[in-house]
């Protein structure tokens, strides 16, 4: 029987394992999560999972290899969600799987509003925000996409996160 992967929070401790899943990567994953080309993942991923405040959240594969991951950081009044799910896992409800785990620390957190950017046309962050349990507002602005989401109405239409 295959098990699925488990959500663990993670930080700066998890560094090898997290540099490990951005190398295994495509270029084009890496421009959708960061809207930009990445240079070496040493160089930016410490940073990434020491910031103050935020959350840190990875989906473990039966090895213990990170296999996608997911990020809460606040910004003033809201709080930011971002993933990065690996190219062989994608298109399988791990993004939406960290989303809704987000989802549930952004309410523990206190926080009204959850948002997220992505690049316009991307198909998948669209097919994920179609089946999510709240109303998402959009705003679109030279290509990208900010999806804003009231905190307590995403939380309130989750399922209970599977561990």
């Amino acid at each position: 029987m295959r098990r699925e992967p488990r959500i663990i929070p993670i930080g700066p401790g998890h560094l090898a394992r997290t540099v490990a899943m951005h190398r295994r990567c495509s270029p084009q994953t890496l421009w959708s999560r960061y809207h930009r080309a990445m240079a070496d993942p040493r160089t930016y991923v410490p940073t990434l999972l020491s910031r103050p405040g935020s959350v840190h959240l990875a989906a473990l594969g039966a090895t213990g290899r990170i296999l996608a991951v997911g990020h809460l950081m606040p910004d003033h009044t809201a709080v930011e969600a971002a993933l990065l799910v690996e190219d062989s896992w994608q298109g399988r409800g791990l993004g939406t799987r960290l989303l809704h785990h987000l989802g549930e620390h952004a309410r523990a957190g206190g926080w009204a509003t959850l948002y997220g950017l992505f690049r316009s046309g991307d198909e998948r962050i669209d097919a994920m925000l179609r089946h999510a349990p709240a109303p998402v507002r959009r705003t679109e602005e030279g290509g990208a996409v900010t999806a804003w989401v009231p905190v307590h109405d995403l939380a309130a239409g989750l399922p209970v996160p599977r561990r």
